[in-house]
């Protein structure tokens, strides 16, 4: 499958990373807002300004979108997808229903298939739900993040005037996990499963107070949450917290028998040393599903739910049968 990489962050490296490790994906481009000439591609592949994407239109086969989902995504995919069949990880959960619709217009009028919202949150994570909750009809869902830093939640506050560098730590309330893990059912409040930990880097003479205002505003960000902001220098950001590690666990637990005499606990768990490393990989896997799908006609957007496990495989069926079944 001929790949196309639009943006290139650290989501987009870690796609490049991804495709080494695929011997059915073959990486044609990647596409820069930027200078392409003051960028260089860790794999060696052609770097393109995002300006000629259209002069790749019919020499890839999907692009994968790596963009944030504050503001780049809503307009990027539904954009993109007019030419292109692609992948995204937009990850605003509020909003994922507005850009379903939006990207599904644009991409059945292009002729192409459009999956969005993959990942490990949604993604994985929404698998997960799914799985739990269909087996266990009798109980709830619990999805702890963290700790580890939010690439998403990063971009937004970087977005703000006059912010340089920030880090977004999303970390569990020990308290709440604990006793999910136990078989209870507590009913959380959003505030109650997670607090934000957010380590900024303001430009000198900046309002402070403004910058930590704006944060902890921030709807589906981190007005729900109980959020603290530090501010330190760009030295202190690369020396404590220059990697990306992340996790986090999708918890069911249900009861089955005629009196719900049986208790059960579901759990899918995450260690992510490198959160836009593991991210891209779930990425190229999804791109492989939509390579597929788009060669058998679909069009439209879709999401995970309507992929089939084994278009994420380079196995065939016989070899997944043989191996893993």
């Amino acid at each position: 499958m001929r790949i196309g990489i639009f943006g290139y962050g650290n989501l987009a490296r870690g796609v490049e990373a991804a495709i080494s490790h695929a011997p059915d994906a073959e990486l044609v481009a990647i596409f820069t807002r930027r200078d392409p000439e003051g960028v260089k591609s860790i794999s060696g592949a052609p770097v393109v300004s995002a300006k000629d994407v259209l002069d790749y239109k019919g020499r890839i086969d999907v692009m994968i979108i790596c963009g944030g989902s504050a503001t780049d995504l809503p307009v990027m995919t539904p954009t993109l997808a007019e030419s292109f069949s692609v992948v995204d990880s937009f990850d605003t959960h509020a909003k994922v229903d507005e850009h379903f619709k939006n990207t599904d217009q644009k991409a059945s009028t292009g002729g192409n298939l459009a999956l969005i919202s993959t990942g490990w949150d949604p993604g994985l994570f929404s698998i997960a739900r799914l799985y739990a909750s269909s087996v266990l009809p009798s109980g709830e869902d619990y999805t702890f993040w963290g700790r580890g830093v939010s690439q998403g939640h990063s971009d937004a506050i970087r977005r703000i005037e006059g912010v340089l560098d920030a880090r977004q730590y999303t970390v569990p309330v020990p308290e709440a996990i604990d006793a999910v893990r136990a078989g209870e059912t507590p009913t959380l409040t959003t505030r109650e499963k997670h607090r934000r930990e957010c380590y900024v880097v303001a430009k000198e003479g900046e309002d402070l107070a403004r910058i930590e205002r704006e944060i902890k505003e921030m709807p589906n960000y981190f007005a729900d949450y109980d959020t603290t902001v530090t501010f330190i220098s760009m030295e202190e950001l690369k020396r404590d917290h220059g990697g990306i590690p992340h996790g986090g666990s999708v918890i069911r637990n249900g009861t089955t028998g005629v009196k719900n005499e049986h208790s059960h606990t579901v759990e899918f768990r995450l260690r992510l040393d490198s959160n836009p490393e593991f991210t891209g990989s779930v990425l190229l896997a999804y791109a492989r599903a939509v390579d597929r799908m788009a060669k058998r006609g679909r069009v439209g957007a879709i999401t995970v739910f309507d992929v089939a496990p084994a278009d994420l495989s380079p196995l065939s069926l016989e070899e997944l049968r043989h191996r893993m079944l």
